[in-house]
C-alpha cells in the first residue's frame, strides 16, 4: 500500500512524479503530495483525496526543479487530510521525507523530540523521521538517515531530500518494497516498477537494511553501518501494455477476461501430459528432500488464503501428507510445530505482503524449507524463499484479486501433481489430472463468452443487502472467495459457509430477501449439496446455482442457474470462481462502486 516515486536528472521533476503516482493509484491511497528541490530550497504541495486534487494544487502554483519525491498515502496514523499527507518536513523546512510502513516506537520517539522543543504539525508517525534526521544532520544526509533509522523500530520504505544537498536522494528499506531505476543520465526511486516503466526497465531492488544514495551521476547502496553493498541490476520483462486497461472499462474486468491466458501461462512448459507429471525447475529441492517432507504448512492472507485451502485438500487427497493452512497474520504469534522436515508454502500475489513475509521468515528460523508462490519477479518473498513457483499471471492492477487467484490454484495443482507422482500416484490418475489442467483455458473462455448471462443476473440482485455463499468439499473455499469478492468491491455483506454448516446458525438469516449462491457441480458431494439447496428453498431463499449439467433432482429448487464445464473435483473451484468474479464485478458496477480501487483497501498490504 502507499506509493513512493523519486526523480533526479535533467528533466522537470513534477510531471514525472505525478505520472508515477498515477501508475501507483491501484495500490490504494487517500492523499498525495510532492516535494521539489529548487533554488529556494524544498517546496511541497499536498492534498487530501485523489491525485487530481493534487494536480489542481500544483497547477495553481507549480514547483519547478529537476529533483523531487512524491507519495500516495493510505492512512494509518491520523485521518486522510492535507496536514497528514506526505511529504513531511523537518522543523527547519530543509528535509522532506516520504514513508511507507509503520514506525512502531513513534510515540516514544515523539515524546523525546517534543521534550527537546520540536513542534509536530501532523498526526503521523512519519513526521518523527523528518525530525530525527534533522537532529542527526551534520553535513551528510545519508549519515543522518542511518543515525535516525538506527533509533527506529518498525517497517519503512523511505525517500529523503535535503536543501543543503541539492543533488541527492537517500532511500532506505526495511519491510516495505523499494527500488532504484537506472535511466539515461537520470535515476528514479519507486516502491513499484510500474511507476517508472515508461522511462527505464533496469532496476536495483533494495533488500531490508539497504540504503541507496542516488545522485545525478550515479548511485550506491550501503547498509546501516555505511558499508557498501553490491546489488544486481534486474531488467523488467513485462510490457507497459500489461498495466493499461486495453479498452476495458476497469482493470478488474480486463484481468477476469485474461484468465484463459494467465492460467495457460502458469502451466506453460510445466505440464507433461504423457507422463501425467509436472516440471517445476524453481523448487530448488532434490527429489529425495522432497520425498522426505512429512508435513506441510501453507500460510497466506485474504484471497491467497482461500487458494491455500484448496491446495490443502489437493495435497492431502493425492499426496497423503498432512497439511495445515495458517493465516500468516497469526502464524508467528503462536508457537507452531515446525521441524526440518516441514515444508512451508507461502502464497502472495505481490510477494511483499508483510504478514506472509514475516511468517516465512519465522518458518525459516525454525528450520523449515520455504517455497514461495508469487506473481512478482524480484519481490522480497521471491528473493528470500528457498525455492518457488512464479505464477506468470502478469501485473494485477485491480485491488480485488482475480487472475492471481486462479493461477495460484493452478500452481498448487502442478505442485501436487509432481509430489503425488513422486510418491505413489498412478500414471493413469496423473494423466487424468494433467489433461484436466490442459483443458482449463478453453473451459474458462467458454464461461467468459457467456458473461452477459451473469450481467443480467447482477441486475436482479444489485440492491441486495446480504448474500450467502455455500459450497462443499473443494468448493467451500470457492464460496469463501466469491463472498470476499462481493464484499470487497460492492460493499454488500456476504458470507461463505460450508453448505452443511448452514443449519448451525446462518439458516436463521434465510428468508425471501436472501440470495444464496450454491456451488453445485456434479462432483462427489453433489447429492449432499442438493439437500442443502432444498433447505434454503424451504425457507424461501433465492437460490443462485452454479451447476454443470441438467439434474432432475434440482428441478423447481433453484431460481437462477449458471452452468460451468465439468472437470475433475479438485479443479472445479477454478471454474466456479470465474462466474462469481463476474457477479461481484457487475453488481459493483451497477451500484456505482469504484471496482478497481474499493474504499479502505490496498493492493499490497505491506504493514501489519
Amino acid at each position: 500500500m502507499c506509493g513512493i516515486v523519486g526523480y533526479i536528472g535533467g528533466r522537470v521533476a513534477t510531471p514525472l512524479l505525478i505520472e508515477g503516482l498515477k501508475r501507483l493509484e491501484y495500490r490504494g491511497y487517500d492523499s498525495a503530495g510532492v516535494a521539489i528541490m529548487n533554488g529556494n530550497g524544498v517546496e511541497t504541495r499536498r492534498a487530501a483525496g485523489k491525485i487530481a486534487r493534487l494536480e489542481s494544487v500544483i497547477a495553481a502554483d507549480p514547483p519547478l526543479g529537476t529533483l523531487g519525491i512524491a507519495h500516495t498515502r493510505w492512512a494509518t496514523h491520523g485521518p486522510p487530510t492535507e496536514q497528514n499527507a506526505h511529504p513531511h518536513l523537518s522543523q527547519d523546512g530543509k528535509i522532506a521525507v516520504v514513508h511507507n510502513g509503520i514506525i512502531e516506537n513513534a510515540t516514544a520517539l515523539k515524546a523525546g523530540l517534543e521534550a527537546r522543543g520540536v513542534v509536530f504539525k501532523s498526526d503521523t508517525d512519519t513526521e518523527v523521521l523528518a525530525h530525527l534526521i534533522e537532529t542527526a544532520y551534520a553535513g551528510s544526509l545519508e549519515a543522518a538517515v542511518i543515525e535516525a533509522l538506527n533509533q527506529v523500530d518498525g517497517t519503512y520504505g523511505i525517500a529523503v531530500i535535503c536543501s543543503d544537498e541539492t543533488d541527492k536522494i537517500v532511500a532506505a528499506r526495511k519491510g516495505s518494497p523499494l527500488l532504484v531505476g537506472i535511466g539515461e543520465g537520470e535515476y528514479f526511486v519507486a516502491s513499484d516498477a510500474s511507476a517508472i516503466l515508461t522511462h527505464t526497465r533496469h532496476v536495483v531492488y533494495l533488500d531490508d537494511g539497504d540504503i541507496a544514495v542516488v545522485t545525478k551521476d550515479g548511485y550506491k547502496v550501503v547498509d546501516l553501518e555505511a558499508t557498501v553493498r553490491e546489488k544486481p541490476v534486474t531488467r523488467i520483462e513485462w510490457d507497459l501494455a500489461q498495466i493499461e486497461r486495453g479498452g476495458y472499462p476497469h482493470f478488474m474486468l480486463k484481468e477476469i477476461f485474461e484468465q484463459p491466458t494467465t492460467v495457460e501461462n502458469t502451466m506453460r512448459g510445466r505440464l507433461i501430459l504423457e507422463e501425467g507429471f509436472s516440471k517445476l525447475g524453481g523448487l530448488n529441492i532434490s527429489r529425495d528432500d522432497l520425498l522426505a517432507i512429512d508435513n506441510i504448512i501453507i500460510t497466506a492472507c485474504g484471497t491467497s488464503w482461500h487458494s491455500a485451502l484448496i491446495g490443502e485438500m489437493m495435497i492431502e487427497e493425492l499426496c497423503r501428507i498432512p497439511v495445515e493452512v495458517e493465516y500468516a497474520s497469526e502464524f508467528r504469534y503462536r508457537n507452531p510445530i515446525v521441524t526440518p522436515r516441514t515444508l512451508c508454502i507461502v502464497i502472495s500475489q505481490s510477494g511483499e505482503t508483510a504478514d506472509t513475509l514475516a511468517a516465512m521468515r519465522e518458518a525459516k528460523r525454525r528450520g523449515a524449507r520455504t517455497l514461495g508462490l508469487v506473481n512478482v519477479v524480484g519481490s522480497t518473498i521471491a528473493r528470500e524463499d528457498d525455492g518457488g513457483i512464479y505464477l506468470h499471471a502478469g501485473p494485477e492492477i485491480g485491488v480485488a484479486s482475480t487472475k492471481a487467484f486462479t493461477s495460484q490454484v493452478v500452481a498448487l495443482a502442478l505442485f501436487t501433481l509432481k509430489l503425488a507422482r513422486l510418491r505413489d500416484l498412478s500414471v493413469a490418475r496423473g494423466r487424468e489430472l494433467a489433461q484436466a489442467l490442459a483443458k482449463l483455458p478453453a473451459q474458462i473462455q467458454h464461461i467468459l463468452d457467456r458473461a452477459e448471462e451473469i450481467e443480467a443476473l447482477a441486475e436482479e440482485f444489485k440492491r441486495a443487502s446480504n448474500f450467502l455463499y455455500l459450497g462443499r468439499g473443494y468448493n467451500f473455499p470457492a464460496a469463501l472467495e466469491g463472498a470476499l469478492k462481493l464484499k470487497e468491491i460492492s460493499y454488500i455483506h456476504a458470507e461463505g459457509y460450508p453448505a452443511a454448516e448452514m443449519k448451525h446458525g446462518p439458516i436463521a438469516l434465510i428468508d425471501e430477501m436472501m440470495p444464496v449462491v450454491c456451488i453445485a457441480p456434479h462432483d462427489s458431494v453433489f447429492d449432499k449439496i442438493t439437500s442443502n439447496i432444498q433447505e434454503v428453498k424451504a425457507r424461501k431463499g433465492k437460490v443462485i446455482a452454479i451447476t454443470t449439467r441438467d439434474e432432475p433432482s434440482l428441478a423447481g429448487k433453484i431460481d437462477y442457474e449458471f452452468r460451468i464445464p465439468e472437470t475433475v473435483d479438485l479443479l472445479s473451484p477454478i471454474l466456479a470462481s470465474v462466474p462469481l468474479q463476474l457477479l461481484a464485478y457487475y453488481i459493483a458496477v451497477k451500484r456505482g462502486c469504484n471496482v478497481d480501487q474499493p474504499r479502505n483497501l490496498a493492493k499490497s498490504v505491506t504493514v501489519e
